[in-house]
């Protein structure tokens, strides 16, 4: 929301500075984002004549121009190629050392095609003043030369910018601002009644609403004889200081009032409206070409205003090119409604409109106010325009509810901590616009029209402690009491944090994707289903919550390989939806892998290759599992995945076939084809909620398990066994063998070929030995070596290879 401080004085008399103005306003509520004060930026660029222009000696389209600057100075030599410099010209000149804003450079003396110049005359658009750069800036023959442009030009009016909380649309008009202000003791409130304008004759127009839900007040008025043209000097002003382009004077006073007052009113030309109009639903197939050049295609969810011809208007939010205002506009047609704020919220949202009026009407502007608006905006078309004013139609409901707060004094103390006078209180309150009837201990507070946020007791607790000031609310720190301090985070959320950690450590960057995926996908992966399907999808391809993480990071995958990085690792852990009830809905670890992004880098790996395989995706899934408190010892490994995965290079994490814990592998070459994605892809997803809950250990204490003083040995041995016999098996076996003694045992070799019968292969560990109360004699670790060997043997039927 922007205004100028002018304007703002307008509605408040008061002596404040700016500074102040702008502190205070943060501190109620109404947070400060910026103020833009065009007469210090603006401070060096003076006006100035030109005495000479003369041809450039070495470039056609440059001029060599000598500058009076005022005050006696001697002329200055400046070289211009803007086409209109000429001898006469009073311009804006800035000196050397002068940031220009419209170009973002700070202006030096410079040497041009070998000429000096020192400084610039400048145009428009250099000065962001406006969008013309086509010449420098012609000013009156009479202007002031050596003035300050801002000064002479009056751009000293601050432009304030604020910042608006959802709940306060009141706030959303400089009037309401205002108000809060005067509330603060930061000046007197100017609020003179509006009085009604007389109808000279009936509104010749009836208005009929179909819907009460949607339209719940509606006022119109005709106008006739009004003469459209530019509006005047000081309204065009108020528009273009905040950014707004000045159209017309009906126009204007539209755009005026909705930054003035927080009520948006549309305008028609009452000669492009064919009979009588009606709110309504529009029909399938209906289409509007709006004000912003552009056709909608409409459907019955939308609110619309219609005549016999078709639609008018987007109800709330935007008019038509068809029935709008020109320069021969003589009647004209003003309409001043209510608009139910979910349809309007909506209704922008599938049509991508974000304009000024729905701001305001999704917000819930001010019901008490509709004829009140349309009364003074009949009021402005008078003045600027002429005209006679018809009667005013108006249907439902022009006042809203009224809401009454029984208020106990003592709330404030209670929720905020402070103590607050009544006679305060209701100064405050009175000033925001609320009555208070009563002495206490409870009174009855009735809550204005326009503050359809405030429905209870907390409420205006907080409208009182915005005004006093919330720094005066003491800091209270909470009783602790003698008990022992409960985790501050869930197992879950431990859980996503370690899980994060892990993943991140093995080199996987995070990505944030969609909770929506389409349709198809979601069906691809188990899901699809009606009650997982959006109500209000915000695109086409985002139609259906998703049932697995990782049809987004595939997607980011590619768009990566797409741009030339083909070689990522990228993982997520976020929410999945099997079901619409709580017990079908968890928190996923997924992970995907492509190219090169392989994180067997570091030590001995059978494989011996960087380019990534599903035994990544496994040792993944692992980490994951290993971080989040996974039973370790108690995980099978299945082959075969999930559909999605294939078949022959994938594998099932579970802890009996109840409790899957989670997929890994290559993703299908039908599943790469579906989403549109270059393969081979390794992917992985652990459903953290299916890990058991660790079991609770004796909280009898237990000496820390020291690092130990003796030097770890490793031991390699390699088993030819049956091509059936998984790896997991041999490791398993060898662990064992004695559980205080093995620290670690992993696979590092693999091997089939020649030497080793077709129906067998080779599987080569590294053991790990980690002595504890002494190093260990050779003999010793031969027997642990032989126990090794012998349980590998019986377990598994291999035999140590030769």
């Amino acid at each position: 929301m922007k205004f100028t401080l002018s304007w703002l004085k307008e509605h408040l008399d008061t002596d404040e500075p700016l500074e102040k103005l702008a502190e205070k306003l943060t501190m109620i509520g109404l947070e400060v984002e910026s103020i833009e004060d065009k007469a210090k930026a603006l401070a060096p660029f003076s006006i100035a004549r030109v005495i000479s222009a003369e041809q450039h000696p070495n470039a056609d389209r440059l001029r060599v121009c000598m500058v009076d600057t005022g005050n006696g100075a001697a002329p200055v030599q400046v070289v211009c190629g803007a086409p209109n410099a000429r001898a006469g010209l009073v311009s804006v000149f800035s000196p050397p050392g002068t940031f220009i804003p419209g170009k973002n450079i700070t202006l030096g003396v410079g040497t041009i095609r070998g000429v000096e110049s020192r400084g610039m005359l400048c145009s428009a658009a250099e000065l962001e003043i406006s969008e013309d750069h086509d010449g420098i800036m012609e000013l009156p023959a009479d202007a002031p030369i050596g003035k300050g442009y801002a000064e002479w030009a009056g751009l000293g009016d601050p432009v304030l910018e604020i910042n608006l909380t959802p709940n306060r649309q009141d706030c959303t008009g400089v009037h309401g601002i205002a108000r809060d202000l005067s509330a603060a003791d930061m000046g007197k409130f100017i609020d003179p009644g509006i009085k009604p304008v007389k109808g000279e004759f009936p509104c010749p127009v009836k208005v009929t609403v179909e819907d009460a839900t949607l339209c719940p007040g509606f006022a119109l008025r005709l106008v006739r004889g009004v003469k459209n043209g530019p509006s005047p000097e000081w309204l065009q002003k108020r528009l273009t200081s905040i950014g707004l382009r000045p159209i017309n004077a009906l126009v204007d006073i539209t755009n005026f009032m909705t930054y003035d007052r927080a009520r948006p009113l549309h305008v028609f030309d009452a000669k492009k409206v064919r009979g009588n109009l009606r709110v309504r639903r529009a029909k399938d197939g209906e289409s509007l070409l709006a004000l912003d050049g552009r056709t909608y295609t409409l459907d019955p969810s939308i609110c619309v205003i219609a005549d016999e011809h078709g639609v008018e208007s987007l109800a709330g939010i935007m008019g038509g090119e068809t029935s709008g205002c020109d320069e021969n506009t003589t009647d004209v047609l003003i309409e001043s409604a209510l608009w139910n704020e979910i349809n309007i919220a909506q209704t922008g949202r599938k049509l991508g409109i974000n304009s000024d009026a729905r701001y305001r009407f999704e917000r819930g502007v001010d019901p008490a106010f509709m004829v009140p608006g349309l009364e003074l905006a009949t009021k402005l078309v008078m003045e600027l325009c002429g005209g006679t004013p018809s009667e005013t139609v108006v249907v439902g409901n022009a006042f809203g509810d009224d809401r009454i707060i029984d208020f106990p004094l003592a709330e404030v103390k209670r929720l905020a901590g402070i103590e607050v006078p009544l006679i305060e209180m209701r100064r405050i309150l009175v000033h925001l616009g609320f009555m208070v009837a009563g002495n206490g201990p409870v009174v009855k507070i009735a809550v204005p029209s326009w503050r359809t946020d405030v429905h209870g007791k907390a409420d205006i607790v907080e409208e009182v402690v915005r005004i006093v000031g919330v720094d005066k609310v003491p800091m209270t720190p909470f009783e602790r009491g003698d008990d022992a301090r409960k985790p501050v985070l869930t197992t879950m959320q431990n859980r996503i944090r370690r899980a994060k950690r892990a993943l991140a450590a093995r080199g996987m960057v995070e990505a944030v994707t969609w909770s929506f995926i389409s349709k198809p996908h979601a069906e691809l992966f188990g899901g699809g289903q009606a009650e997982l399907a959006l109500a209000n999808p915000i695109a086409s391809d985002l139609s259906d919550m998703r049932p697995s993480l990782l049809p987004g990071l595939v997607a980011a995958a590619q768009a990566n390989a797409n741009r030339g990085y083909p070689d990522v690792a990228l993982f997520e852990v976020g929410q999945v939806f099997k079901g619409d009830k709580p017990e079908t809905q968890f928190v996923a670890a997924s992970g995907v892998r492509h190219g090169f992004a392989s994180a067997k880098g570091m030590g001995r790996h059978w494989s011996g290759s960087a380019q990534t395989d599903a035994l990544d995706a496994k040792a993944d899934a692992f980490a994951v599992l290993a971080a989040a408190g996974a039973p370790m010892q108690a995980l099978q490994i299945v082959p075969g995945g999930a559909s999605w995965l294939h078949p022959g290079r994938s594998g099932t994490i579970q802890i009996g076939p109840q409790n899957v814990l989670g997929y890994f592998g290559e993703l299908h070459p039908r599943t790469l084809e579906a989403l549109g994605a270059d393969g081979p892809l390794m992917a992985f997803e652990v459903i953290l909620d299916r890990i058991p809950d660790a079991k609770k250990k004796s909280t009898r204490a237990r000496p820390l398990l020291e690092l130990s003083a003796f030097q770890p040995v490793s031991r390699d041995f390699a088993f030819i066994v049956d091509r059936t016999v998984k790896a997991g098996d041999i490791v398993r076996s060898a662990q064992g063998v004695d559980k205080k003694l093995i620290t670690d045992v992993s696979v590092f070799d693999l091997y089939e070929g020649k030497g080793i019968d077709p129906d067998k292969k080779s599987v080569a560990i590294a053991v790990t030995i980690q002595p504890r109360e002494k190093t260990l004699t050779d003999q010793e670790i031969e027997a642990v070596a032989a126990k090794i060997v012998a349980e590998v043997t019986k377990k598994t039927g291999g035999t140590l290879r030769g």
